[in-house]
C-alpha cells in the first residue's frame, strides 16, 4: 500500500511538473528514468551486467529519427521502428553474449556495443559526427500536433508510465520470479528444469526494447540524435544511475536518473548561484567538474549507501517493521 501511495504522489507531481518547470528538460528526465529502469530489469532482477545498453538507447534514436525525418513515417511508426530496431540489436547481442557469465558477458556486450558505435559513426544516414538533425515530432494519431512542448510532455509521460508498468508487471509475473531465481542461484534454477539461457535472452531483449523506447522518445523530444547516446560512456552513465538510486528496486533507478541528469544540466547554474551569494569564485568552476562531482556521489553511495538511496530506505524501513 505504501508503494502505491508513493507512486500516486510521484505521478501527481509529474502531472503538475510541466506547469512549473521547463517541459523539454522534464521530458529528458522521463526518458532517462525509463532507460535506467530498463537497464535495472536486466542487472537488478536477472543479475546480468551489460556494458552495451547505449547501443539500444542510441541505436533506437537513430532508427526512429531516420524513419521520421527521411522516410516520413508518422510518430507512432517511428517509435515502433526504434523499439524493433533496439530489440533486434538486443537479440543479436544477447545470442552472442548470453552463454557467458560475469565479466566475460559484460566485455562481450561492450565490444558489440562499440561495433554499433562505429557503425553509427560511418553510416551515411546518421550524419556521422554532426549527428542526425532536424527530426520532426509529427502528430499523435495524425490529429494531435506534438510541436507544443506541454502536449508532447503528457504523451512522453504516458509512454514512460506504460513502460514502467510493463516492467512492474514483468517483475511480479511468473516470468519475473524465474529471473529472480536465476539471479539468486542459477545452478538451482537449471536443476529445476528451467531453460536458463532462454529466460536470460528474453530478459535481455525486453530490456533492450524498453531502452530503445526511451532512446527513440528522447530523439523525438530533442529533435536530434548524436554519437553521445551510442558511446560506451552512456552505458556507464546508466549503470551509475541504477547504482545510485538502488539496484533491484523499482523506483531507485528513476531517482538515480533524476539526480545524475539534474547534476549534469544544473550544476553550472548551482555553482553560479553559490558564487554570487557567497563570494567564493571557485563555485563558478563547478559546471566544468560534473564528472568529478558525479564520481564523488558514486563513491559516497558505495561507502554509505551500499544498496543505493532507495535500497537503503527500504532496508531500514523493513528492519523497523515488527516481527
Amino acid at each position: 500500500m505504501n508503494k502505491n501511495i508513493g507512486y500516486a504522489i510521484a505521478f501527481a507531481i509529474a502531472l503538475a511538473a510541466p506547469f512549473v518547470g521547463y517541459p523539454v528538460f522534464l521530458m529528458k528526465l522521463l526518458c532517462f528514468s525509463l532507460f535506467a529502469c530498463a537497464f535495472n530489469l536486466l542487472i537488478g532482477f536477472t543479475g546480468l551486467l551489460s556494458f552495451g545498453h547505449a547501443a539500444f538507447f542510441g541505436g533506437a534514436g537513430y532508427i526512429a529519427g531516420y524513419a521520421l525525418r527521411d522516410l516520413g513515417w508518422p510518430f507512432e511508426l517511428g517509435l515502433l521502428a526504434g523499439i524493433l530496431g533496439a530489440a533486434l540489436i538486443g537479440l543479436v547481442m544477447g545470442t552472442l553474449a548470453i552463454r557467458r557469465q560475469g565479466i566475460y558477458f559484460s566485455m562481450i556486450t561492450l565490444a558489440l556495443a562499440q561495433m554499433v558505435y562505429f557503425g553509427a559513426l560511418r553510416a551515411p544516414f546518421t550524419g556521422g559526427e554532426d549527428g542526425l538533425q532536424g527530426v520532426p515530432r509529427g502528430k499523435l494519431l495524425g490529429l494531435v500536433d506534438l510541436a507544443n512542448d506541454t502536449v508532447l510532455y503528457f504523451v512522453v509521460l504516458a509512454i514512460c508510465v506504460a513502460g514502467f508498468a510493463l516492467i512492474v508487471r514483468t517483475v511480479h509475473s511468473p516470468f519475473g520470479q524465474v529471473l529472480k531465481a536465476i539471479k539468486e542461484n542459477e545452478p538451482r534454477a537449471v536443476s529445476l528444469g528451467y531453460d536458463v539461457d532462454k529466460y536470460k535472452l528474453m530478459a535481455f531483449v525486453l530490456s533492450a526494447a524498453l531502452a530503445g523506447l526511451a532512446g527513440a522518445t528522447k530523439t523525438v523530444v530533442l529533435g536530434f540524435e548524436t554519437l553521445t547516446d551510442v558511446h560506451w560512456t552512456m552505458s556507464g552513465l546508466v549503470i551509475l544511475m541504477t547504482l545510485v538510486g538502488g539496484m533491484g528496486t523499482l523506483a531507485g533507478p528513476m531517482l538515480g536518473a533524476v539526480i545524475i541528469i539534474l547534476l549534469e544540466n544544473k550544476l553550472g547554474d548551482i555553482g553560479t548561484f553559490l558564487a554570487r551569494n557567497t563570494g567564493v569564485e571557485w563555485f563558478n568552476t563547478l559546471g566544468e567538474a560534473v564528472s568529478m562531482v558525479t564520481g564523488l556521489i558514486f563513491v559516497a553511495c558505495v561507502l554509505l549507501f551500499r544498496r543505493g538511496i532507495i535500497g537503503e530506505i527500504v532496508a531500514r524501513f523493513d528492519h523497523k517493521k515488527p516481527a
